[in-house]
């Protein structure tokens, strides 16, 4: 089965979820602080579950500290409900943000729907024809997710290596930001297609830094994005 690391500093909990994931065959790591929850992520889980309010670095923190090296799937654990902490959580790379009180059941399905949609993408690719795909001075290599600009590898965090992919592969069609969402996020998800255009952003300066005269997305405006044909 899968890798799962709990992090939160609520012992009871975690060991509640841990004898939970467990029973369904998981291999469980834990960490009761940021600091801690770092380092164990270096481990390369298959997903993490995250708690927010936590002491020495906060789950923000520890997702901005991991995301650039750690690929797998992401889910806050929070009883901070508001919708700028929600879009925050996404914006620095969650994949998921359920709150608390939860419900047990509700929380296991979405850690099986967020390992099946990861399982998915990883066959996807590996069964891709073409496993690198050239644009001008871009490559961008499905089978090992990564984008480099003559030559030079270009830092995407998960998410918006997913992006630049699902442009890539449907160069010159336009998405319009809620297909964007529901394809690279899912149907699920508790957040919103404000995200889309703050990924895009981050995307075009980190191509930027290396490759400053080339527009490699379009913005369509009243629509969308779309990926130019070069």
């Amino acid at each position: 089965m899968s890798c799962i690391l709990l992090v939160d500093d609520e012992e009871d909990l975690v060991a509640l979820l841990r004898e939970e994931l467990e029973a369904r065959g998981h291999d469980v790591l834990t960490a009761y602080d940021g600091e801690e929850g770092v380092r164990q992520a270096r481990k390369l889980p298959d997903l993490i579950i995250l708690d927010i309010m936590m002491p020495n670095l906060n789950g923000f923190e520890v997702c901005r500290a991991i995301r650039d090296e750690v690929m797998c799937p992401i889910i806050f654990l929070s009883a901070k409900q508001s919708e700028a902490d929600r879009l925050k959580g996404f914006s620095l790379g969650g994949d998921d943000y359920v709150l608390k009180p939860f419900s047990l059941l509700e929380l296991m399905a979405r850690i099986e729907a967020n390992l099946r949609r990861e399982r998915r993408a990883q066959y996807l690719n590996a069964e891709h024809k073409r496993t690198r795909l050239y644009f001008g001075a871009l490559a961008l290599d499905l089978k090992e997710r990564s984008v480099t600009i003559h030559g030079k590898p270009i830092p995407l965090t998960r998410r918006e290596y997913d992006v630049v992919e699902l442009f890539a592969v449907h160069s010159g069609q336009v998405f319009s930001r809620e297909q964007i969402y529901e394809k690279i996020w899912g149907y699920d998800a508790e957040g919103d297609s404000s995200t889309v255009v703050e990924h895009v952003k981050k995307i075009r300066a980190k191509i930027a830094d290396v490759d400053p005269f080339t527009e490699y997305i379009a913005t369509v405006w009243g629509i969308g994005y779309k990926w130019n044909k070069i």
